[in-house]
C-alpha cells in the first residue's frame, strides 16, 4: 500500500465503524502498521470530518512530524501492540455497545458459540482497567491479548488486531455480535457453554477457515 492508500483505508474504515453502529462520535481509533511506525486516526475528529490528510504518521520512537494533527489518545496502546506482535498489521479499537456493556461489568465472553473462536481463544477476556491513553492501559491490553486477536477493555470497550485492516474490522464486528448474543442469553437465564474439548476442536478448525 502507498501512504495515500493506507490513509484512505483508515478514513473509510472509521466511517464504516460509525455506519455499522460499532462506534460513536470521536470515540474509538484505528491504525495500520506503516514504514518504520504506524498511521493512526487523529484525536477528536468525527468520522464525517475525517480526511486522509488528518491521519497521523507516528514513528516507531513515538515522534510525530511538526504541524501534523495530534494522534489518537490511544496511540501508545497501538504502538505498543505493534512492538509486541509482529503478526499485527492493523488495530481496531471501538466502543461497540454490547462489548462495552460486558467490559463495564468486567465479564468476559465465554465459549457460548463456536464463532467466539474468531478472537483466537476459547473466550474473549477482559483487560484490567487503566486510564485511557496511559502506558498502564497499553501494557494491560498487551498482556491480556497474549496471542489472541481480540479482548475487551474494562470500563472502556473492545480492541481487535489482524494481518489487515479488513480482517481486524471483521474480528471486531464478530466479537460485538458474540457480545450481543451473550447479553441476550443472560437476559433469559444463562447460556449453555461449549466444553473445552469442543473449543479445542473449533480453534484447530479455525486455523484453516476461510480463503487462503
Amino acid at each position: 500500500m502507498t501512504d495515500a492508500e493506507a490513509r484512505q483505508q483508515l478514513v473509510d474504515a472509521m466511517r464504516a465503524l460509525d455506519a455499522r453502529g460499532l462506534n460513536r462520535g470521536t470515540s474509538g481509533n484505528l491504525s495500520v502498521r506503516y514504514a518504520s511506525g504506524m498511521l493512526v486516526t487523529p484525536s477528536g475528529i468525527t468520522p464525517d470530518r475525517l480526511v486522509p490528510d488528518t491521519i497521523v504518521f507516528v514513528d516507531g520512537d513515538g515522534s510525530v512530524a511538526p504541524g501534523a494533527a495530534r494522534p489518537s489518545s490511544e496511540w501508545q496502546m497501538h504502538l505498543g501492540l505493534y512492538r509486541r506482535r509482529a503478526d499485527a498489521k492493523a488495530i481496531v479499537h471501538c466502543h461497540a455497545r454490547h462489548s462495552t456493556i460486558l467490559a463495564c461489568a468486567h465479564r468476559e465472553i465465554p465459549p457460548l458459540h463456536y464463532m467466539v473462536a474468531v478472537s483466537g481463544g476459547a473466550s474473549v477476556p477482559v483487560a484490567p482497567y487503566a486510564t485511557f491513553g496511559s502506558e498502564e492501559l497499553a501494557e494491560g491490553v498487551a498482556q491480556t491479548l497474549g496471542g489472541r486477536f481480540a479482548c475487551l477493555m474494562a470500563n472502556h470497550g473492545l480492541i481487535a488486531l489482524g494481518p489487515s485492516l479488513a480482517t481486524a474490522m471483521a474480528i471486531a464486528e464478530e466479537v460485538e455480535e458474540q457480545a450481543a448474543v451473550y447479553c441476550g442469553t443472560l437476559a433469559i437465564g444463562s447460556p449453555k457453554l461449549l466444553d473445552p474439548v469442543e473449543m479445542e476442536r473449533i480453534l484447530e478448525a479455525f486455523k484453516g477457515y476461510g480463503q487462503r
